[in-house]
């Protein structure tokens, strides 16, 4: 409890003055690690089945799961690192063990003592031999590339030297890593709240007089200053943001030309809505967020009716999508009812959403993707699991007379699924920002 509470006020102090200075973020990130090794770790072992797990990477080509584990005085793997969890669920015991030549941070401790046995491979083997596993893990996997690290050259070397008893037990360690990456403790989220928080922020500030003159700003002007907030706050961007623009007398963009081809440079003028698409990453955890501005008219004091009801036709579809979140559903169970409540409604939706945390792009149930709106083979048959974050990410497309022509409603907001159910990470936006702003 008192490290916990040292946690928060850690947090708290990120947040309201400053983003954190190096060593304390790395305070942060070895407490995270800590209560995921010692707490979370077992609960997954168990309900997957597994009570040991095998990662091996050599440096600069690391497993991406191997990588959520290393300590934060760690860049990359040193030589090769094998890392051994093998859980005692009997005794209730986890041991966690480096078959490496140092300690893996405060966590995991070197077993490895290369005078005594000169073979890496032979070290590993002398564990596995002495705790005589049941299931031995290995990260490969067909559909989830993040849990698939395993290379293979390590698989050959490591099949090589395994005892022939062992071979037949060992197996993907797909389940398991995915849950891994996946699920969120207690702590991770109070960092998440404040993160999409901060996210939401520099997206007011850049949907704003303070960045943008309309008549003369650029969308490349916006995304640009998007990049360099985030670098002048010592933080990281995930992906390169994204400004576009929808006004009447132009035709909506294809859904291919929206995502993978927007135009550059064009200027931002008054009428127009734009568009962003931004996250951040900070303490091992990324955000992902799309909202909407709309660019006042002179003799305007508010947006016109006919957008505030398309964009309350977008918090619909995020509602009724939501509202379908169950646990046990696989990801295309909850896409495609939810595409055909909101198509009964008379509403145009597409729904693309994806497992958020340690990764942007992350590990689990796939709902949908913008051009596979029938449901996602493989990574959209996994099932949904408690104490995960998704990037709520959707669209419809709604008819607007005025402009005599369709525009595109696009949301995206962090979203977490819990015991308790859906709630957003830390709010969503319900109304259009207004540039400039006015009461």
């Amino acid at each position: 409890m008192k490290n916990f509470l040292f946690f928060l006020l850690l947090v708290s102090y990120t947040f309201q003055a400053q983003i954190l200075r190096e060593r304390e973020r790395a305070d942060a990130i070895d407490m995270v690690l800590e209560d995921r090794f010692n707490n979370l770790l077992p609960q997954l072992m168990d309900r997957t089945g597994f009570d040991m797990w095998i990662l091996i990477s050599r440096e600069y080509n690391e497993d991406p799961v191997l990588k959520t584990m290393l300590p934060p005085t760690w860049l990359n793997a040193r030589r090769r690192t094998i890392l051994v969890f093998y859980r005692n669920k009997e005794k209730n015991t986890l041991e966690k063990l480096a078959v490496a030549r140092y300690n893996v941070g405060k966590n995991i401790d070197s077993s490895w003592d290369k005078e005594k046995q000169p073979d890496q491979w032979q070290a590993l083997v002398d564990i596995i031999s002495n705790k005589k596993p049941s299931t031995i893990g290995i990260n490969y996997s067909e559909n989830f590339g993040i849990v698939d690290g395993i290379v293979k050259t390590d698989y050959e070397a490591f099949m090589n030297v395994l005892p022939e008893e062992y071979k037949s037990k060992v197996t993907s360690s797909e389940k398991l890593a995915i849950a891994w990456v996946e699920t969120r403790t207690e702590q991770e989220m109070e960092i998440y709240k404040e993160l999409v928080k901060v996210t939401h922020d520099i997206i007011s500030e850049a949907f704003s007089t303070s960045v943008i003159q309309p008549g003369a700003t650029t969308t490349d002007d916006v995304v640009w200053w998007l990049r360099q907030k985030v670098t002048d706050m010592g933080l990281k961007t995930w992906f390169h943001p994204t400004v576009d623009i929808q006004r009447s007398g132009e035709a909506l963009q294809s859904h291919i030309t929206s995502f993978s081809d927007r135009p550059k440079d064009k200027i931002i003028r008054p009428g127009d809505i734009i568009h962003c698409d931004f996250g951040i990453s900070y303490l091992r955890l990324n955000t992902d967020c799309q909202q909407h501005a709309y660019i006042l008219k002179n003799d305007e004091t508010s947006p016109p009716d006919f957008l505030k009801k398309a964009f309350a036709d977008g918090n619909r579809v995020q509602d009724i999508f939501t509202a379908n979140f169950e646990t046990g559903s696989t990801g295309n169970e909850i896409l495609l009812k939810s595409l055909e409540q909101a198509k009964a409604e008379g509403l145009k939706p597409a729904i693309y959403t994806h497992p958020l945390g340690l990764f942007g792009h992350s590990s689990g149930p796939t709902i949908g993707m913008w051009d596979s709106q029938g449901g996602v083979p493989g990574t959209g048959d996994y099932p949904l699991y408690e104490n995960t974050v998704y990037a709520i990410e959707l669209n419809t497309t709604v008819a607007i007379p005025e402009w005599k022509k369709d525009i595109r409603i696009m949301l995206e907001e962090a979203g977490f699924w819990g015991k308790d159910g859906f709630r957003y990470v830390n709010e969503r936006q319900t109304e259009l920002i207004t540039i400039p702003k006015r009461k």
